[in-house]
């Protein structure tokens, strides 16, 4: 078989064709196939997705790899020590991705906060009765402490938009920085995390999964927050304890939970389904089309002179 550039989806808009175009043999199969098994020894670059982790077998199966493109901006799916000894490039989404992870997050905390997706339900149900003083009371968000977990790109274009409610945003001080993150239009506090919990009325996470950030959120932490907090995860699952976010839920100490991402997904904890006051979104932080066809173009830029170099 001929291959020298091996996708596991034709990814958006036509930049991959286009690269597979100007450097012929590019193949299209399902990851961990027959297909994709039988190319591997062949390809030279591979295109894959978040939810497609690379390991030292597909390694040891590739030897002519030379880049692994991931159509994501997160690389913890990847063997990053192992490619560095073999001198394969990884390349990622950084920065095109950051606006439209940032609306969703903020889709997440107005839907949790303004009980959007149980109003939807009570129309849909055919039972709705009309306007009531109490029904289905929410919560506001001006001037309440908006807590963030991560001061890169995404992070900051949250705080932005958090501002824009009214809200203070402050952010988590993991390298001990001190100080102050700018974030246009205003600046944040730096804080240590135990001091962030116990002010955030509003907690939202856009940090990297790594071995420091896993587990970050266990209960002990979460039970930190202001009773009535709501906690936004727009960043990886495994960064939080989901268990005890559903406990707290139940408990009511957790005032709403909105969630794009978690710690098995596809598969969900069962008792997720039961959980008051969550939204559960199927990953869509970067769902866009102007995100993901911004993504393919990024990956295939950075993957043409790669396979240039090895004509």
């Amino acid at each position: 078989m001929s291959v020298r550039l091996l996708s596991t989806s034709p990814l958006v808009g036509p930049h991959l064709q286009s690269l597979g175009a100007r450097f012929p043999d590019l193949r299209i199969l399902p990851f961990r196939s027959e297909e994709w098994n039988a190319a591997l020894p062949e390809a030279e670059a591979l295109v894959v997705l978040l939810s497609e982790p690379i390991g030292p077998v597909d390694l040891a199966r590739a030897p002519r790899l030379r880049a692994i493109a991931t159509y994501s901006v997160g690389v913890n799916h990847l063997p990053l020590q192992a490619c560095r000894e073999r001198g394969i490039t990884i390349l990622s989404t950084p920065g095109v991705l950051t606006e439209a992870t940032a609306d969703l997050a903020l889709a997440l905390l107005l839907a949790v906060a303004r009980r959007v997706a149980e109003g939807e339900a009570l129309v849909r149900s055919g039972a709705w009765a009309g306007w009531a003083p109490d029904q289905l009371l929410g919560t506001g968000l001006d001037g309440k402490t908006c807590g963030i977990l991560g001061s890169g790109a995404i992070g900051r274009a949250f705080a932005r938009r958090a501002w824009a409610l009214g809200m203070h945003p402050c952010f988590w001080d993991r390298e001990g920085l001190g100080g102050t993150v700018g974030f246009g239009p205003g600046a944040g506090p730096r804080l240590p995390l135990d001091d962030l919990l116990s002010r955030a009325e509003v907690l939202s996470l856009h940090c990297p999964l790594t071995p420091e950030t896993r587990g970050l959120l266990g209960a002990e932490q979460l039970r930190r927050l202001p009773r009535g907090a709501i906690l936004v995860n727009t960043a990886r699952g495994g960064i939080l304890d989901e268990t005890a976010v559903i406990s707290l839920l139940h408990a009511g100490h957790l005032g709403g939970a909105g969630l794009d991402v978690f710690r098995d997904e596809p598969a969900l904890d069962p008792a997720w389904m039961a959980a008051p006051r969550a939204v559960l979104l199927p990953h869509l932080g970067s769902a866009t089309v102007e995100a993901r066809e911004a993504m393919a173009r990024l990956l295939c830029e950075g993957l043409a002179p790669i396979l240039q170099e090895s004509r």
